[in-house]
């Protein structure tokens, strides 16, 4: 999930009138269009197969990778309509563990980074990592551009270069003024989706991208899917165990989102913010243990008043012409999704405050080659959270619930807001979320990754989909807070994942790892390297 949850402090939503249908029931219930849709769709997948080939250049991906695509319906109540094709990325099982010893391959292993909007076209390159390398030997690493992402029928809402405008304004506590230009624009915002998409619009759902993997099973010649999905990547996957319990074979579900219907998209958005105002003040209170590196204070509340005076400065004069608060506000909420930013990003506050902005400008700054693809990952992101659920449609209940909360976490409430704002004014038809749950006995034992303190998914989702989903078992990193932690830093986690995929073995009920080690502080010559700077900022 995107840097984008909420939370309403009270009471009522004002619901919007665009009421659709209920989604699909789960096993059990008479088939909907839509499921019928999903079995003819994946029996012609499963037919045609896929075709591999060298990869398009756009995809900057090593000859080692092979392509493909997978044709899936527009709309599954009509398979035999308009068809959109999903670009598929693949690296073949190396068979070869270690030493050299013979690995038996175990079929394909699908993966989403989340989102939604995210690509995980890049995925099987990740095969070349030491933490990856023994799942790489035993299954084809599959990745993929979901609807809307990318090659795969790609969706935008606004001019690239209007969407990367810079320098721009974030103020924690807006006027009204501010507050009525963030209306306007996120009105047209909504306005442009719907231009741009046309009656495809409504086809952009969680819904759809749990039918387009089990297309996408089909297509690899799996009967059943072994998947792993991050962030957003979780909320679909478990929307696709609900759906097709009996097409799993094993699923890790790493950094979960809160499933409960009644959570998606707004209340969980409001959690987030939460979240990463206590993320914030992780990372500001590692700046304040190493004070004699960075200067920024020896206390937390002093490394704000830095971060605070930096903002102030930025809003008279960005830095190099494009970081003003907004781009400042935007590379910090990095360092609450990984803590490897922590070096690099309090190495630019200090060198800010020395009168070197450089290693600033070149961690936050917008990459002009960047602009079309960040629309278009937020397109996707706004059309699928917005379609997914119902969203107050009245500014006042967005405004009192943001108010409220920014008095406890201003760092990103209202950047969060700004974000999912066209969501009040959006145009087409909004579902109801799918109750998220499997009968016990009826899906094979799942494992659920999550970390105690992720700011960007809170750790009270992962809990959420463990009671929903019988069989799963969670496994936790204790006292961190990095997004996504499957084949990253902590070798005990990566000893779970590796059980499970390779052997099938979990836990019996839950387990606890330690921490992954927090970041060493970078200096002088290594700092500036790692900012893509010199010391001196020339």
């Amino acid at each position: 999930m995107r840097a984008a949850a909420r939370y309403t402090a009270a009471g009522s939503l004002v619901l919007t009138a665009l009421v659709a249908a209920p989604a699909e029931s789960a096993s059990g219930a008479p088939p909907s269009p839509q499921a019928d849709g999903t079995a003819v769709a994946a029996a012609r997948a499963e037919a045609a197969g896929i075709h591999w080939g060298a990869c398009a250049k756009e995809e900057n991906l090593p000859p080692s990778v092979q392509c493909g695509t997978v044709s899936v319906p527009l709309d599954y109540a009509h398979p035999d309509g308009r068809r959109i094709n999903l670009t598929v990325s693949r690296a073949r099982a190396t068979g070869k563990g270690e030493g050299g010893a013979e690995v038996r391959r175990q079929g394909s292993f699908v993966f989403n980074p989340g989102g939604p909007g995210g690509s995980g076209m890049y995925f099987p390159m990740v095969g070349m990592m030491p933490e990856w390398k023994r799942i790489a030997a035993a299954y084809d690493l599959v990745g993929y551009a979901p609807r809307g992402v990318g090659r795969s029928a790609p969706l935008s809402c606004q001019d690239p270069e209007q969407y990367a405008k810079a320098p721009t304004q974030a103020p924690s506590h807006p006027d009204a003024s501010y507050k009525m230009e963030r209306v306007a624009q996120a009105k047209s915002y909504a306005r442009g989706c719907a231009r741009n998409a046309g009656d495809a619009l409504r086809h952009y759902t969680s819904l759809n991208n749990a039918r387009d993997l089990d297309v996408l099973r089909a297509a690899l010649h799996e009967k059943k899917l072994t998947f792993m999905g991050a962030s957003y990547g979780t909320y679909f996957g478990a929307v696709y165990a609900t759906l097709f319990p009996s097409h799993v074979r094993r699923m890790v579900f790493d950094s979960a989102v809160n499933p409960d219907p009644d959570q998606i998209w707004y209340d969980n958005n409001l959690d987030q913010s939460v979240a990463f105002e206590r993320r914030w003040a992780d990372f500001r209170a590692w700046v304040a243990r190493h004070d004699k590196t960075y200067h920024l204070g020896a206390t937390p509340e002093e490394v704000l008043e830095s971060y605070e005076k930096v903002r102030a400065e930025l809003s008279h004069k960005p830095a190099g012409g494009k970081v003003g608060p907004g781009q400042l506000q935007a590379a910090y909420l990095q360092a609450g999704y990984y803590d490897d930013y922590w070096p690099m990003r309090a190495y630019a506050l200090s060198a800010y405050l020395k009168g070197n902005p450089k290693p600033l400008v070149e961690q936050a700054a917008p990459e002009p080659q960047a602009a079309a693809e960040e629309e278009n990952g937020n397109a996707v992101y706004t059309a699928v959270e917005c379609n997914d659920a119902t969203w107050p449609t009245d500014f006042k209940v967005w405004d009192r619930d943001n108010s409220r909360l920014s008095r406890v976490a201003p760092f990103e409430t209202w950047d969060n807001a700004w974000m999912n704002l066209p969501c009040a004014y959006w145009k087409a038809p909004r579902q109801r979320p799918v109750d998220v749950r499997t009968e016990p006995g009826a899906l094979p034992p799942t494992l659920i990754l999550a970390a105690e303190r992720d700011a960007a998914t809170p750790y009270e989702g992962a809990q959420e989909l463990n009671r929903r989903l019988p069989g799963s078992v969670l496994v936790t990193e204790q006292g961190a807070g990095t997004h996504g932690i499957g084949g990253g830093a902590n070798s005990c986690i990566n000893s779970h994942l590796d059980a499970y995929l390779l052997e099938g073995r979990l836990p019996v009920r839950r387990a606890a790892c330690a921490p992954h080690r927090e970041p060493e502080p970078l200096t002088g010559a290594r700092a500036a390297q790692a900012s893509g700077t010199s010391p001196s900022g020339a």
